[in-house]
């Protein structure tokens, strides 16, 4: 029942940001005078809707998405105005067919409120709008949980004493040497106070601290309330790269294993882990292409890789997942629910800034270009270029649109028969 009520809960979540995004749109193209027709959460076939003065607000019936319908998002056709023909090829048909729905759209009456009529400036603004209200809401949600609740980080109190020098994916047979923080006398609980003469604030510090170290080497620990010293002959262990954990390399080795502790960050520590997210998710959408092999494998057996693509049908049931795990406190897994929606923000901001259509980012490409154009002819004393016909370009946006199709349901056959588990 619970993983249901997870499930239905990071639905409307996911729909809730949807509709967040199209506001942004909506919100500037308004501000500027643009006239909107249609505001609407989904695609396909209207399933609820109202009209409130010229803008139609609704529900679609697949909930993949969402947009808005501004008129005049193409300027008019150029060989119209000087009286030249047409060519009949698919791509000018294509173009053609763009333009002349979008021309339909505008009333004698709103000839003036067309979205190409716009400057360049303002467009990029209402195109804009909408991822970065997915950002604002990404960043408000991780913000609210990193100073508020914190995150789970290692501190420099023992959690657990290895028995046994090993390679740490090994299991300890009977007959293997003890490690070096077993054969000393650590045990769970000590607050590792000094190592090797110097005192470490973080684990991140001690760790490494550990791995650079060799021999015998004195560690002040707190226990109890008293402080004793420790004298831990470290060994060389086969462990992973810090940098590169698929690599195995030879360190220093003492056999600890840290407890966790929830730590609240300050506005410093927020912007410093804001902004690795915000990298580590454009490296996930750039690597989106290569992980196609992946998916295919998995839809038909293979193993689904735990960072694999997933799509709103994944991400709900990552979220009914998350609600119906008991090991955690109710908070805690509210808490990680919340963490999970932020992230499908920021990699919705991230997608879609894209330089490429259909996407906001291909929109905000073309008015920037437009602007150089421009500013260049001023500068060189040329006629003004006009705008930027955004529907020569609608073949590309077309394909790229089938790309996204083909993409969105390979995840989603690979989110239902084989999908993403977090435990």
């Amino acid at each position: 029942m619970l993983v249901v009520l997870g499930i239905l809960i990071f639905f409307v979540g996911l729909l809730l940001s949807i509709a967040w995004h199209e506001l942004g749109h909506l919100m500037w193209a308004k501000l500027f005078g643009v006239k909107v027709t249609q505001y609407m959460v989904g695609f396909g076939r209207t399933i609820w809707s109202r009209k409130k003065g010229e803008t139609e607000y609704g529900l679609k019936l697949i909930p993949f998405g969402g947009y808005i319908r501004m008129i005049g998002m193409f300027p008019p056709k150029k060989d119209e105005e000087y009286g030249r023909s047409a060519s009949s090829s698919p791509w000018r048909t294509m173009i053609e067919d763009a333009r002349q729905a979008v021309a339909e759209e505008v009333r004698p009456e709103d000839a003036h409120r067309q979205f190409y009529q716009r400057k360049p400036w303002k467009r990029v603004i209402v195109m804009f709008g909408g991822p970065f209200m997915n950002l604002i809401l990404a960043v408000v949600i991780f913000s609210g949980i990193l100073m508020g609740y914190g995150t789970a980080e290692p501190t420099t109190t023992v959690g657990r004493v290895s028995e046994c020098v090993l390679p740490a994916t090994a299991q300890c047979p009977p007959d293997a040497p003890r490690t070096p923080a077993a054969a000393a006398g650590f045990q769970a609980g000590d607050k590792i106070v000094e190592f090797n003469g110097r005192p470490y604030a973080s684990w991140d510090e001690l760790q490494l601290a550990i791995r650079q170290s060799s021999g015998t080497v004195p560690v002040v620990v707190e226990r109890d309330g008293h402080r004793l010293t420790l004298h831990p002959s470290l060994v060389q262990n086969e462990m992973p790269n810090l940098e590169d954990t698929d690599e195995m390399v030879k360190v220093g080795f003492l056999g600890l294993a840290p407890t966790t502790a929830l730590v609240k960050q300050d506005i410093p520590g927020v912007v410093n882990t804001m902004g690795e997210m915000i990298g580590m998710t454009v490296q996930k959408v750039v690597e989106l292409p290569q992980r196609v092999p992946d998916l295919v494998s998995a839809i038909f057996g293979g193993e689904r890789q735990d960072d694999s693509p997933v799509g709103i049908v994944g991400a709900s049931r990552l979220g009914g997942e998350v609600l119906s795990y008991d090991q955690f406190s109710v908070g805690a897994r509210i808490v990680m629910m919340f963490n999970l929606l932020a992230g499908v923000n920021l990699s919705l901001f991230v997608l879609n800034m894209l330089p490429i259509l259909p996407l906001d980012g291909g929109h905000i490409a073309g008015a920037l270009w437009e602007s150089v154009r421009r500013k260049f002819a001023k500068l060189v004393r040329r006629p003004d270029p006009g705008p930027f016909d955004t529907a020569r370009l609608m073949p590309l946006a077309y394909g790229v649109s089938l790309v996204f199709i083909a993409y969105s349901l390979l995840v989603l056959v690979a989110d239902i028969v084989n999908p993403v588990t977090i435990f």
